[in-house]
């Protein structure tokens, strides 16, 4: 089982047909759905047929039960989410070309405390998202967990998360973290690598940096750095979860104990399968 610690939030996706009018009216296609980079990673693990756990907080309200039932009719477990405050909203402003830029109010999501053993009960792999360490509750929490999965010999990954929120955690500091977390695997963006600036396996871990449409650089813990292809498909026009799907599909390969090369092909078609699935 792989469990996946952070975020449960409503995502607004505003698809903008052009550049925002200031002060006045601008066209959009406005759609609502689950989102939360955390819950985002869990349910395609289980689309992909693997077994997934969320673990995190969500609101104490009506959207919060929500998103939690949605969750679990997709399969994942939600046996030990915490429901209290109120639940947090990303808008995530799509331009024509497909490229996203984010809003978040993540409210109730970094207020998660007081973390059980028990949820690691089964578990073969924590995936942690940076934003569930970037600050808060969530983050003292997130590196008990860690700490207790190391512990347990439960694998480890980090995905980066966000260049902002990176710079604004302080890029040397976020290195610093990641590195001292020892983490077996670390996901990065190019932008997200440069702020981290990668150039090699992070901290021993075995770091992958996607490129978009561009192959993946894979930095083994030994051996040499590798690429593999993307798949390359119609300019998508909503990216939003790609990243989430990419990890959930290295992530159930590696559990198989499919090697990273193979891995990252799975990771690519997770992707893709997400974003094709989209309107």
């Amino acid at each position: 089982m792989i469990a996946a610690l952070g975020d449960l939030v409503e995502d607004i996706v505003v698809g903008l047909a052009g550049p925002i009018n200031a002060a006045s009216d601008t066209p959009a296609t406005i759609v609502r759905r689950r989102g939360g980079s955390a819950a985002n990673v869990a349910a395609s693990i289980a689309r992909l047929g693997g077994s997934a756990r969320f673990l995190g907080q969500v609101g104490a309200d009506a959207i919060g039960v929500t998103l939690t039932d949605e969750l679990e009719r997709d399969g994942v477990d939600v046996a030990h989410v915490r429901r209290a405050g109120s639940t947090g909203t990303i808008v995530a402003l799509i331009d024509p070309s497909g490229e996203r830029s984010m809003l978040t109010d993540r409210r109730a999501c970094a207020d998660l405390t007081d973390p059980d053993p028990a949820w690691l009960d089964g578990v073969t792999v924590l995936h942690v998202p940076f934003y569930s360490l970037a600050g808060g509750d969530l983050a003292v929490t997130a590196a008990t967990l860690i700490e207790w999965a190391q512990t347990r010999g439960v694998a480890v990954s980090i995905d980066a998360s966000s260049s902002a929120v990176l710079r604004e955690f302080g890029r040397t500091e976020a290195r610093a973290l990641i590195e001292a977390l020892a983490p077996d695997v670390v996901f990065a963006n190019a932008d997200e690598a440069a702020e981290l600036d990668v150039i090699g396996a992070v901290g021993g871990a075995l770091t992958v940096v996607k490129h978009g449409a561009s192959p993946t650089v894979v930095h083994p813990n030994s051996g040499a750095t590798f690429v593999v292809p993307a798949i390359r498909i119609a300019a998508p026009s909503d990216t939003t979860g790609a990243g989430d799907a990419f990890a959930a599909g290295f992530l159930v390969a590696l559990d198989r104990r499919e090697d990273p090369d193979a891995a990252c092909v799975a990771a690519h078609r997770a992707a893709v399968a997400l974003l094709t699935s989209r309107p």
